[in-house]
């Protein structure tokens, strides 16, 4: 029986390691400041933003935050990127946030069951459909934000390299993704860890890294039923 399974007889397993959750929380700390020193810049005319800019000590100031977390940013990504296909070439885990057929087809039978046409919604593995969207959204969308962000730090040596109209192409792409990036996390990724009805008022499993059998019973059955080395469905333990 696997370490997984044996914890899940105590009522709990453990889903993220201490490292996958200080990675979550520098890259929660870092997102909010990016937020706080971006959308001032963007929307510079209001009252609120001058207020924001005012009180972190100026445009200049405000900029050269900006840039540090930025520089965060870049350094999250990368140790993030090599991390998992250090563990992938290891062969220790899957590449379980690869969107496949299955992930099409679990949104149509998800959206069936909201509609009242199945009697089951689909049963997911490690990450569901809407885990991957958001994750590979925000890593397409990382990537965005660190080109057009370096293009905007150094736009002579950019400009040196390629044609100039990178540059003002480098601010509308930043500015807009930023603002998309700001929507998608307020929006999508709240709902799903704070309002969803399965674990308002609060999923605490990133922070802890633990989430109770239940749980997984219900969310993640193909991901369970594998760790306790068993059929999906079934109860006994090989």
């Amino acid at each position: 029986m696997s370490e997984e399974a044996v914890q899940s007889e105590t009522g709990y397993l453990v889903r993220f390691s201490a490292a996958q959750r200080v990675e979550h929380f520098v890259t929660m700390v870092d997102f909010v400041g990016l937020v706080a020193t971006g959308l001032p810049q963007k929307f510079y005319t209001t009252s609120w933003a001058q207020w924001i800019i005012g009180t972190l000590g100026g445009i200049d100031s405000v900029r050269w935050i900006h840039r540090f977390f930025g520089v965060v940013l870049i350094v999250a990504v990368l140790w993030h990127g090599a991390g998992a296909l250090k563990a992938i070439l290891s062969r220790k885990v899957g590449f379980t946030m690869a969107v496949n057929k299955r992930d099409f087809t679990d949104a149509v039978k998800t959206l069936r069951y909201y509609l009242g046409l199945e009697d089951h919604p689909a049963a997911f593995d490690r990450y569901d459909y809407k885990q991957k969207w958001e994750y590979w959204s925000l890593m397409i969308g990382n990537v965005i934000m660190i080109l057009s962000g370096l293009t905007l730090m150094y736009p002579a040596l950019v400009a040196r390299i390629g044609p100039g109209e990178i540059i003002p192409a480098a601010k509308v792409a930043h500015s807009n993704e930023g603002l998309m990036a700001f929507l998608v996390i307020t929006i999508w990724h709240v709902f799903n860890a704070h309002l969803h009805p399965d674990v308002f008022p609060f999923d605490a499993s990133i922070f802890t890294g633990k989430i109770s059998r239940e749980r997984m019973e219900h969310e993640h059955p193909l991901e369970l039923a594998s760790a306790e080395g068993r059929e999906p469905g079934g109860h006994g333990h090989h």
